[in-house]
């Protein structure tokens, strides 16, 4: 088995390949042959310890793996060795070998790519999750999505689209703006050469948003739940300000803590609103199922199609890292475990 270890919390120059033998699979377990893992967010704040429910390091990261089945333990039970799959894992996905519990485990589609598999589970489980069972949104609705052009905000573009009648406004850099508006985004904002602020309040005529999806975090916080109108809703579902640079930067994330909102119920009352945090770790697999399974059938209809942005190999998965660090991806990064598998990139 080959994996991409983080060694350390020094940044990409704690990651390093090592090679060790195949795991065998526990009675309830499957074991993959990984074609396609994602690289997220959290794999990148992880690296530099400010992902608190990753592992200590020497560990290996990914959430999620796509695959094909080789092994099975001896009470697991509804698949076959030759099955085409897709894990959720808790953290290990950045390897070619995998074992995964069974009740964590879904059969692909006919038809359906590995990489397009292992695209859709974080990203698009994690904005379905907060559009139909935090946010609730509903046509008519306005919503504010920062990081419109990354993975989770391209899912919720879509998803909004899928709903009806949603205006979706997006935050990117200009140079994503016509992705941006090809998956629904009626207003895109580049919050590098302008104040998000002001444009929302403008496009809004001074009302505000219904809805704000913000992985942001610290004085962004602050902000969206300004621009929330009575009853509106503020969704906080990562901590993206506090990442930056190679490693970790202390004063960059005290700056923002000491910037963030401290909400009290007696305001939130008086102001209408509401104010929630999402992560799916501790309902992450089996409870998440039924929901992927729904989104299976989304993209089968073409009602949602993940946008792969690059795949790197293992060996090159530093680059990946900095290109999720840099900002510069558009939809999903992944790493490919076998080579005879291919993605078409979009930009």
């Amino acid at each position: 088995m080959k994996a991409l270890w983080m060694t350390n919390h020094r940044g990409t120059k704690g990651l390093e390949i090592r090679e060790t033998a195949d795991p065998e699979p526990k009675p309830h377990e499957v074991r993959l042959r990984v074609q396609a893992s994602g690289l997220n967010f959290s794999d990148l704040a992880a690296h530099k310890g400010l992902y608190a429910l990753a592992p200590r390091p020497p560990c290996v990261l990914g959430y999620e793996a796509a695959g094909m089945v080789d092994k099975l333990g001896a009470e697991a039970s509804g698949f076959r060795v030759g099955d085409s799959v897709v894990g959720l894992l808790d953290f290990g996905g950045h390897s070619d070998v995998v074992c995964v519990p069974s009740s964590n485990v879904l059969r692909l589609p006919e038809g359906m790519s590995p990489l397009i598999a292992a695209a859709l589970p974080v990203n698009y489980l994690t904005a379905q999750y907060m559009l139909s069972r935090v946010a609730h949104v509903s046509p008519g609705e306005t919503v504010l999505v920062h990081g419109a052009a990354g993975g989770v905000g391209l899912a919720l573009l879509q998803l909004c689209r899928a709903i009806g009648d949603v205006r979706v406004i997006g935050t990117a850099s200009k140079v994503k703006h016509d992705v941006l508006r090809k998956y629904g985004c009626e207003h895109a904002i580049d919050y590098t050469s302008e104040s998000y602020v002001q444009e929302v309040r403008r496009i809004t005529k001074g009302d505000g948003v219904d809805v704000v999806f913000d992985a942001l975090g610290g004085a962004d916080w602050a902000r969206g739940y300004q621009l929330l109108r009575s009853r509106g809703r503020l969704v906080a579902y990562g901590f993206n300000n506090a990442v930056s640079g190679e490693s970790k930067n202390l004063w960059r994330i005290a700056g923002q803590f000491l910037r963030m909102p401290r909400f009290s119920p007696l305001k939130l009352m008086t102001d209408n609103r509401i104010v929630a945090g999402v992560t799916l770790k501790d309902i992450w697999g089996e409870p998440l199922l039924p929901l992927l399974s729904e989104l299976f059938q989304l993209h089968a209809r073409g009602v949602i199609e993940p946008v792969v942005d690059s795949t790197f190999s293992l060996e090159s998965a530093v680059e990946g890292y900095r290109r999720l660090q840099q900002r510069k991806n558009v939809g999903k990064i992944l790493l490919q475990m076998d080579a005879g598998v291919r993605a078409e990139v979009q930009s």
